[in-house]
């Protein structure tokens, strides 16, 4: 069964708006676990427009399930990374200026600085993962930074599925293919939703993990977090 790892940034974006503590984001992070989701991911970025650094230390503690925090590895983020230690980091080339994650690494041009890096990371016992876009070279070239995983960036999939287009999903089927072929965990995560994750899921050979944060946050407004997160593990079975 794929593992659901709920993106809480949403959350902190609301409690950031007004200023002070609600909706208070580790009580969230508890309560969907006890919904039933199998992970926790955070994505700190530099401006902390969302999730704070702080918030990752507060966390700690209370995530029972898996840990996963993404994120750019600029000095900063690696030091927090190396304190908190998750079950797993996610590595995304985000510009600094980045309203969201866009696009997956160059991991033929980053290989040098991504081996150096993720070096670091599984020698203090932590699961590593590269971010990349659906292109069998990528994949190939992940393999040869050592990492654990690569995540799936999933928005042209995501984009083209809601227009009708189920062809998309081929070059992520090839990718995951790949992938299983050479020893790379799948992850994936990024428009993944409750209207294209079963579909996803059910062609995506060895998926072990998806990450959801905006659209399960948004659909939870309409139909409440329990219920919203319940309908993602039955489409995921």
């Amino acid at each position: 069964m794929t593992k659901l790892s709920v993106n809480i940034n949403k959350i902190a974006t609301l409690r950031n708006s007004r200023g002070g503590d609600m909706p208070n984001v580790v009580q969230f992070a508890k309560d969907v676990q006890e919904f039933g989701a199998e992970g926790i991911t955070i994505h700190p970025r530099p401006d902390e427009r969302h999730i704070r650094y702080k918030d990752a230390y507060d966390l700690k503690p209370v995530v029972y399930t898996e840990y996963n925090i993404e994120g750019n590895p600029i000095p900063k983020f690696v030091d927090m990374v190396l304190e908190v230690k998750p079950t797993q980091v996610t590595l995304v080339p985000d510009a600094v200026d980045a309203i969201t994650s866009n696009a997956g690494w160059d991991t033929l041009k980053h290989k040098d600085f991504l081996v150096e890096v993720i070096k670091e990371f599984k020698n203090n016992g932590i699961r590593t993962s590269i971010f990349v876009d659906p292109d069998l070279h990528q994949i190939e070239g992940a393999k040869a930074t050592g990492t654990d995983r690569i995540e799936l960036y999933t928005e042209a999939f995501a984009h083209q599925y809601s227009i009708g287009n189920k062809e998309a999903i081929n070059p992520y089927m090839e990718c995951a293919g790949l992938a299983n072929a050479i020893q790379l965990g799948v992850n994936a995560g990024h428009d993944l939703s409750l209207e294209n994750i079963q579909f996803f899921k059910e062609n995506i050979t060895g998926l072990l993990e998806v990450s959801i944060g905006h659209a399960l946050v948004a659909e939870s407004l309409y139909m409440g977090v329990e219920n919203v997160i319940n309908k993602y593990l039955d489409k995921l079975k």
